[in-house]
């Protein structure tokens, strides 16, 4: 029997063999200057090889001041960060996958920053709880600091820059990181963003950033190159938030975002299948699908193929796995077997055969 989570689809321009993706997870394992390594080809070359469709990577830092979350984060700032990513990306494309940057920008929820140790958001404030001492110096969030228009229109032009270098690396399309309280987020949140200019008050206004990021990038990269935008209600030091306004904030946020040039939404709960506001309706998922008309990437708590098709039916067309992806780098042809999946105790399994030195570009074939 066939499994819908197994048949072909087209996102946008890009024809996947299938409608399984690896959800963006943090690595932290480029070089100290944001290069990527031949590592991080092999990591991501194994879930190609075990049939993965589409690759999504770790957030990727969009500009040399404060846009970094973690050290060791990879970056796409300069033409040597774009020459260390098409090791990765040709040793995806190799195995048959399909491979798309996250770009990203911590803002007041930076962890750790090589360019600095001050942070920036929307307005200034100092966020709850404590930052991981993984990947950066760990205790308390610094007091960010709130950014000027030039700042904010600064911003928006490295986000284009960066699209445009994702292109140049051979990338199949960029996401842009609106999710888990990073900068687009903390504009859109009204705990966050205090503004009383055009980036803040009305939930229009505070959408604003993010639309103009999408249009910058779509501006730089032309019409053929995919753009997503992936987005949740939790932040990760906030994870029970949920938009004030309910059904009709999603209303306005997908909307919002579909209008303004994006090829998919990729939407995260931390269960994707539960209702997205109080115990019952729509998931976010169905709301993005409803609200946005484009491709969903339904990510969040999904394991078996069971979980699969449910997401397929919940306004999914789509869907990601992460903690379980690690444990199953082979997740798809599994399925197909008909076999079990591995659960994730917090140890990633080692693939056989493991991807080689030679199954990789050379540095010279950069």
């Amino acid at each position: 029997m066939s499994l819908p989570v197994l048949s072909t689809f087209t996102l946008s321009r890009l024809d996947l063999r299938n409608r399984v993706a690896l959800s963006p997870m943090t690595r932290i394992s480029a070089a100290p200057d944001g290069r990527a390594t031949e590592e991080m080809a092999r990591y991501y070359a194994r879930f190609a090889a075990g049939g993965f469709g589409l690759i999504i990577t770790e957030s990727v830092y969009t500009d040399d001041t404060y846009s970094m979350g973690a050290l060791n984060q990879s970056g796409l700032t300069n033409d040597t960060h774009v020459a260390s990513w098409k090791i990765v990306t040709n040793a995806v494309h190799k195995h048959g996958g399909k491979v798309i940057a996250q770009l990203a920008h911590a803002g007041a929820l930076s962890q750790g920053n090589a360019h600095t140790d001050g942070t920036v958001a929307p307005s200034a404030y100092t966020p709850a709880g404590e930052r991981s001492p993984l990947y950066g110096k760990g205790g308390a969030y610094p007091k960010a600091k709130a950014l000027s228009v030039p700042d904010i229109k600064g911003i928006v032009g490295s986000f284009a820059s960066a699209a445009e270098r994702a292109k140049q690396a051979g990338f199949d399309g960029v996401e842009i990181h609106s999710a888990n309280g990073f900068l687009p987020d903390q504009f859109l949140t009204d705990y966050t963003n205090r503004r009383t200019d055009e980036y803040g008050g009305s939930l229009e206004n505070r959408l604003r950033f993010l639309l103009e990021l999408i249009g910058a990038a779509r501006a730089a990269v032309g019409p053929d190159f995919v753009i997503g935008v992936r987005i949740s209600q939790a932040k990760v030091n906030n994870f029970e938030y949920k938009w004030p306004g309910g059904e009709a904030d999603a209303k306005t946020i997908f909307g919002g975002i579909a209008k303004a040039g994006a090829d998919y939404i990729h939407t995260y709960e931390y269960n994707s299948l539960a209702p997205a506001f109080d115990e019952s309706g729509p998931t976010l998922a169905e709301l993005a699908k409803t609200y946005g008309g484009v491709p969903v990437i339904v990510n969040g708590g999904l394991t078996t193929a069971e979980d699969a098709r449910k997401a397929l039916t919940k306004g999914g067309d789509l869907i990601a796995l992460a903690k379980i992806a690690l444990s199953n780098h082979e997740w798809p042809k599994k399925i197909e077997r008909g076999e079990p999946v591995t659960p994730f105790t917090g140890e990633v399994l080692v693939p056989t055969p493991v991807i080689k030195e030679s199954e990789l570009l050379s540095r010279d074939e950069m």
